[in-house]
């Protein structure tokens, strides 16, 4: 089975290359996997079929792109619980945990989202990624739109590949942040450790938008919120870092040594240690219903953990306010 995304140029993609241009409107597909499409006959420019991924688009290009569903018949249907937020007949949107894997891969193939959904319907199975359309890392909780039908799939890739579908995000910073942003910086596989995202230099990887402000500032932390214009693997995280606000928790991007605050109760000093997970929630989506065009807003609280080092920096911060002042 296949499905087709019937996109549009816009007008600051003209005369980018083809597989350039998708690359900056496809968020959920590597550029390598474009060129191969595009050699392997699957994009349509205006009706006229291109192999080339050089080819200059022109703003205004309509392209349709067919893509093969990715075959789920290899993975298993598990019996794992999900937070079910809202359900009918096409969508489906959860809350979820840390420590959970959207996808099978990478070694990877039970305990993951997509085994969950196959167990929980079943039907999943004949839609690509069993109706899995955009993902959330492993250690960030939040919400996730699913798809339970082939029309809603198509639709809501279609949205999430314009930027249609808000995604918001509460997380925790190193360091004072004084005001908001955006962070316009092109991510990409970083060019000395393959299993890294990394800002590359002007030219290289992928358009990658996040707009950031502040929520509350606390000793040597902030509390923000960010919204993605674009959702590229590990982008809040690899933005924030490369402005030297690293997420609390982040290992893989933020250093592996903890911060310790001068004059922290042991109870913050504690929890912060025992922080493992990048302090990151996808906490509001917005998204218009692929079949019935309702507008639907979903909220969802923080999780324990994350509002219990809240109130420790809240502490910490108005105990030592005087000092600050």
């Amino acid at each position: 089975m296949s499905q087709q995304l019937i996109l549009e140029i816009e007008d600051n993609l003209h005369g980018k290359r083809l597989d350039a241009a998708l690359s900056a409107i496809i968020d959920d597909m590597s550029r390598s996997t474009i060129c191969e499409l595009i050699t392997n006959g699957k994009v349509v420019v205006e009706d006229k079929l291109i192999t080339k991924p050089s080819f200059k688009v022109s703003s205004g290009n309509k392209v349709c792109v067919t893509i093969e569903q990715e075959q789920t018949t290899d993975i298993i249907a598990q019996d794992i619980p999900l937070n079910i937020v809202y359900e009918d007949d096409d969508v489906l949107v959860i809350n979820k945990p840390i420590n959970f894997v959207v996808h099978p891969g990478a070694g990877i193939n039970q305990g993951t989202v997509m085994n969950a959904l196959l167990y929980h319907y079943p039907e999943s199975r004949n839609l690509d990624r069993a109706g899995i359309v955009h993902r959330l890392d492993k250690d960030t909780s939040g919400l996730m739109v699913v798809a339970k039908s082939s029309l809603a799939q198509i639709r809501l890739v279609r949205a999430i590949s314009k930027h249609q579908v808000v995604r918001e995000y509460e997380a925790i910073a190193e360091g004072l942040i004084s005001s908001g942003g955006t962070i316009d910086r092109a991510i990409g596989r970083d060019l000395n450790n393959r299993t890294r995202m990394a800002v590359l230099p002007e030219g290289m990887g992928r358009e990658a938008i996040t707009h950031y402000r502040v929520m509350e500032q606390y000793r040597a932390h902030t509390r923000i919120k960010l919204r993605l214009e674009t959702g590229r693997t590990h982008q809040i995280r690899v933005h924030m870092a490369s402005i030297d606000h690293p997420l609390l928790g982040d290992s893989q991007y933020g250093g592996k040594r903890v911060k310790h605050l001068k004059g922290a109760s042991e109870t913050l000093d504690q929890a912060l240690v025992n922080f493992k997970h990048q302090a990151l929630h996808a906490s509001h989506i917005e998204f218009t219903h692929p079949v019935t065009r309702e507008e639907m807003s979903f909220d969802a609280p923080l999780p324990d953990d994350f509002v219990n080092i809240i109130n420790l920096l809240k502490e910490d911060y108005l105990l030592h306010k005087e000092e600050l002042d």
